[in-house]
């Protein structure tokens, strides 16, 4: 009997061993290429452009080293991702803003940025801390995955002790879950 429950174990085994194995698939998975070029106020393409910088000093646009940074009209002016109620999933509307701030980061290693995370006075001091921290290390994984490199990014939570919007309604709590990106010496 024993002999029969051996044999059985070894046909399942291998049967599954068979079944959970694949082949690799020739054509690969296809790639959505979502470049963000730079525009400018007016939505003109202003990549390769030549403009000038704070000294006035003609400068391709491409070399600048800061001055993206404090252009209203660059996405990397924008320095805060907001979150949904208890979530720390950065949706996609803030994607095209983490790439940027990513970009800046891997084009600028000496760059160094601290991302930090926010609640809103919902919810206890301890949850809250760790929902915050949850919510710049989002970001932060989202930047390094897409080229920041990781010792560029310190990903920190203040919690619920730093709210934007000091009201008690829906739409403070909705301007205090956010994760706000500072860079070193602003």
């Amino acid at each position: 009997m024993s002999r029969f429950l051996k044999l059985g174990f070894l046909i399942f085994t291998a049967v599954t061993l068979v079944a959970c194995s694949s082949t690799p698939d020739d054509e690969g998975a296809p790639v959505d290429d979502r470049t963000i070029t730079p525009i400018n106020s007016s939505g003109a393409d202003t990549s390769g452009t030549k403009g000038t910088d704070i000294s006035g000093a003609n400068v391709d646009s491409n070399s600048r080293k800061g001055n993206d940074l404090k252009d209203p009209g660059s996405i990397l002016s924008r320095r805060s991702v907001f979150f949904a109620f208890d979530s720390y999933v950065v949706e996609e509307q803030y994607r095209p803003l983490v790439e940027a701030h990513a970009r800046y980061l891997a084009n600028h290693p000496g760059a160094r940025m601290t991302l930090q995370g926010h609640t809103d006075e919902r919810g206890t001091h301890e949850y809250n801390i760790a929902l915050g921290q949850r919510r710049a290390d989002s970001v932060k994984r989202m930047m390094v995955l897409l080229g920041a490199n990781e010792a560029q990014i310190e990903a920190v939570s203040f919690g619920k002790e730093s709210p934007r919007n000091p009201g008690h309604d829906e739409t403070a709590w909705a301007e205090n879950r956010r994760v706000d990106i500072v860079y070193a010496g602003e």
